[in-house]
């Protein structure tokens, strides 16, 4: 169980979700369609392993979102749900395995995202680059965002990421600077942009996304969103956090649709290309209209 104190958030009783989170069942034609490919061939997404609420809208919009390097990850993030430990060995024939998933599900927006693999000398970052370069072979038509770790801040790893060039380069800095140690506990904050800012040179159209109600401040959120701009990044996912189990960093407020507009606003002011900023807002949504 988090520390709520020792980890500068502000405890709280358990509160009912607003009203603004309640999420609509997924419908439509296209969204079926998926639904039928995806239980016929017994494919795998983090939509649904993750509950997006916004699994219905994107496959109906043809975007899908796939983890590779398995679903152990070396890491213990306060907010995520995905199981920590010893990962299984690297699987070197599951780039064709995702690709051939992308082809059978006709995506026309694949992103790509993974555990972290601080086990591997690579951080991954082969397996990564082979499965790009698997669905470009199968599917030249899809474009593809790559939702990448900070590779431990092994620069070589970084770049093979920006040698296969996706259309997208996401990296999450999650929160603010003042709660990074807690929330996302082995990374670093200014190592997040220091990815941002490499990818960025290296030519990369990039992307980044925070999450809200963790306790931060109204100048707190700016000030990030100021430092991510200070890297250049192209394009700001805001959204809510939500507590996935008790034993995860709790909900400290539910900031309101009115907020995140208001941040939207600031952001857009502040040179982002693209700011998806809304309660049910998560790293991939709208992610097929960040190709620019």
């Amino acid at each position: 169980m988090v520390d709520q104190q020792a980890a500068g958030l502000q405890p709280i009783q358990r509160v009912p979700k607003p009203k603004w989170l309640r999420v609509k069942l997924p419908t439509g034609e296209s969204y079926k369609k998926v639904r039928e490919i995806v239980s016929e061939h017994k494919l795998h997404t983090i939509c649904e392993s993750g509950n997006c609420p916004n699994m219905g809208e994107c496959w109906g919009e043809g975007t899908a979102t796939f983890m590779i390097l398995g679903n152990i990850c070396t890491r213990s993030c306060g907010f995520c749900s995905v199981a920590t430990g010893k990962p299984l060995e690297a699987d070197p024939f599951e780039p064709g395995r995702v690709a051939q998933s992308v082809s059978l599900m006709k995506v026309k927006h694949a992103v790509l995202t993974s555990v972290d693999r601080d086990d591997l000398q690579d951080g991954g970052s082969e397996i990564w680059s082979a499965t790009v370069r698997a669905i470009r072979h199968q599917s030249p038509t899809t474009t593809l965002e790559t939702l990448i770790p900070d590779f431990a801040g092994k620069w070589e790893n970084l770049q093979r990421i920006i040698d296969v060039a996706p259309e997208i380069v996401s990296h999450n800095l999650e929160t603010v600077r003042r709660l990074t140690k807690e929330v996302r506990i082995q990374a670093k904050y200014d190592r997040s942009l220091e990815v941002l800012l490499r990818l960025k040179k290296g030519g990369m159209k990039t992307k980044s996304g925070v999450m809200l109600g963790l306790g931060e401040s109204e100048e707190e959120v700016v000030e990030t969103m100021t430092d991510l701009r200070s890297v250049e990044v192209d394009i700001l996912t805001l959204g809510q956090y939500l507590q996935p189990t008790p034993k995860h960093l709790p909900v400290v407020e539910f900031i309101t649709p009115e907020k995140f507009e208001e941040y939207k606003e600031i952001g857009l002011k502040m040179g982002f290309r693209y700011v998806e900023s809304g309660p049910l807002v998560r790293s991939s949504y709208h992610a097929e209209k960040h190709i620019f």
